[in-house]
C-alpha cells in the first residue's frame, strides 16, 4: 500500500511538472511570436513599417449612457488610418486616423439624421473627426499613444492606452498584418456637443462621458518586386 501511495504520489508530483512546463512551451511560443518570429518560416521577421486600417475587418466606435439606464452604441463607418510601427523602437511610431462624421450609424435613422445636425456633429461644417500621434511610449506590455484628437473644430490632447493584439507574417496577399485594440473616453462637452437635458430625478438624458473603442486590423502592402 505505501509502495502503490509513494507511486501514485510520483505520478502527480511528475505530471505537475510537465504541465507546468507544458503551459511555460506555450507561453515562450507565444512570446516568440510577438517578438516578431514566424513560426511556419522558422525566421524572424521584421514588422517595422507603413500598416494602413483595413475598414472591412475594423471599427472606430463610441458608448453613450441613454438616461442613466443603458449604453448606446455607435459607429463610423467611413474612415481611413495609419499606423507607422517601428519594432526596434516604438518611440519612433505614429498613428493617425481620420474618420468621416456623416458615416455616423447607431442602427436608427431618425437619430443618426439628428445626430448629424449642429445639435450634435454639425457634420456639414465640420464633416471630419480626427487624431494624429504626438508621442508613443511602451507601458509594460503596451503602448500609450498620446496626440490631437479633433472634433467639431476643437482640438485637445487625448491619450489611448493601446494593446498589440499581434501581428501576421507577410504573404501572397500582403505584406504582414498587425492587431491593435484601444479605448479611452473624452467629455462631450468639451468638444461643443451640449445637446441634453437632465430628468427630475436628477439622471442626464445623455451622459456627457463618450467612450471610444478602436479595433482595427491594418495592412503593410506587399513590398515591389
Amino acid at each position: 500500500m505505501k509502495r502503490t501511495s509513494f507511486l501514485l504520489a510520483f505520478a502527480l508530483a511528475a505530471l505537475f511538472v510537465f504541465s507546468n512546463a507544458g503551459t511555460q512551451a506555450v507561453n515562450n511560443s507565444f512570446a516568440e511570436r510577438f517578438a516578431s518570429f514566424d513560426d511556419k518560416n522558422k525566421q524572424t521577421v521584421d514588422y517595422t513599417g507603413t500598416y494602413n486600417f483595413d475598414k472591412a475587418h475594423s471599427f472606430i466606435g463610441f458608448k453613450v449612457k441613454h438616461m442613466g439606464l443603458i449604453e448606446v452604441p455607435g459607429f463610423f463607418r467611413d474612415f481611413t488610418g495609419t499606423i507607422n510601427y517601428d519594432a526596434k523602437d516604438v518611440s519612433k511610431s505614429t498613428v493617425e486616423f481620420t474618420a468621416k462624421v456623416t458615416s455616423v450609424d447607431t442602427g436608427v435613422a431618425g437619430r443618426d439624421k439628428h445626430l448629424r445636425t449642429a445639435d450634435f456633429f454639425e457634420v456639414e461644417k465640420y464633416p471630419d473627426l480626427t487624431f494624429k500621434s504626438t508621442k508613443v511610449e511602451r507601458k509594460g506590455k503596451n503602448l500609450q499613444v498620446t496626440g490631437d484628437f479633433t472634433l467639431k473644430g476643437v482640438t485637445k490632447q487625448l491619450t489611448f492606452p493601446v494593446q498589440i493584439a499581434g501581428f501576421l507574417p507577410p504573404d501572397e496577399r500582403s505584406g504582414g498584418k498587425m492587431g491593435v485594440m484601444a479605448e479611452t473616453s473624452i467629455n462631450r462637452r468639451d468638444y461643443g456637443v451640449n445637446y441634453g437635458t437632465n430628468l427630475p430625478n436628477g439622471a442626464a438624458v445623455l451622459s456627457d462621458n463618450v467612450q471610444i473603442n478602436l479595433q482595427i486590423e491594418a495592412n503593410r502592402p506587399k513590398p515591389q518586386q
